[in-house]
């Protein structure tokens, strides 16, 4: 507990705790539209759980330090390029969160007879265990990220449980909005591809800043942020004029 003296470590604390829950988002959305699948009385829950585990997830990671950093060593070469552990985990969660964003999608706009196509309810299990899959991916990069911003083990693990309790705090809500508002969804799995890619890329050493994709995301969020205040607003109009005919 030396550290707990050292102003160095808590700026660091500060800093990793605030990067964690950046790094977070793409696993809160990823969650949130997993558990929509969920019956209603059971999303919370799943939600819980599902940060639940990114946390032990973290955790135990942070206390196989040794064995994370073992991690980068070259496993095999693949056309002069050279995959380590962490570049496979890498590219098969990318290619896990590009498969699961796509099946999303597709069944968002799959049309049965005119009419939307009710998704299929997934079993609690089932919701779990993929959450845990892409949670082991999520994790790693953000454990690697954690072991160059601080020195204290301590540190890191205080700064995960941290940003975890935030975490969990903003799923719900982030969870409720996504629901109710279909093209907010659209956008929220349109992210998810765009960091299934990234990982893909990072997979092979093709290194894609994840700035650019908030960025990205920010813009769009905040353009169809003022699509859903126009459309109320002309919902509101149509309403007045209605009543004012009547």
């Amino acid at each position: 507990m030396s550290w707990v003296n050292d102003p160095q470590a808590w700026i660091a604390l500060a800093t990793l705790t605030l990067l964690e829950i950046v790094l977070g988002i793409d696993n809160i959305i990823f969650i949130s539209i997993l558990v929509g699948r969920l019956p209603e009385h059971q999303r919370n829950k799943g939600r819980v759980i599902g940060l639940g585990l990114a946390m032990i997830t973290r955790i135990l990671l942070l206390l196989s330090l040794a064995w994370v950093m073992t991690l980068t060593a070259p496993l095999f070469v693949v056309l002069e390029q050279e995959i380590s552990g962490r570049d496979l985990i890498l590219i098969l969660g990318g290619l896990f969160l590009l498969g699961k964003s796509v099946h999303e999608i597709h069944n968002s706009l799959e049309t049965e007879e005119g009419s939307a196509k009710v998704a299929a309810v997934a079993s609690f299990g089932a919701i779990l265990a993929q959450i845990a899959v892409i949670d082991i991916v999520f994790s790693l990069d953000s454990v690697i990220t954690a072991v160059g911003m601080a020195d204290h083990v301590a540190v890191m693990i205080i700064a995960v449980m941290i940003a975890v309790g935030v975490m969990m705090l903003a799923a719900k809500p982030i969870g409720d909005f996504v629901d109710s508002h279909p093209t907010i969804k659209m956008l929220a799995l349109s992210f998810l591809i765009l960091v299934g890619v990234a990982l893909l890329g990072e997979g092979f050493d093709m290194h894609i800043p994840k700035g650019y994709i908030y960025f990205a995301m920010a813009f769009s969020f905040g353009v169809e942020i003022l699509n859903l205040r126009v459309r109320k607003k002309n919902r509101e109009k149509a309403e007045l004029e209605k009543q004012a005919e009547g």
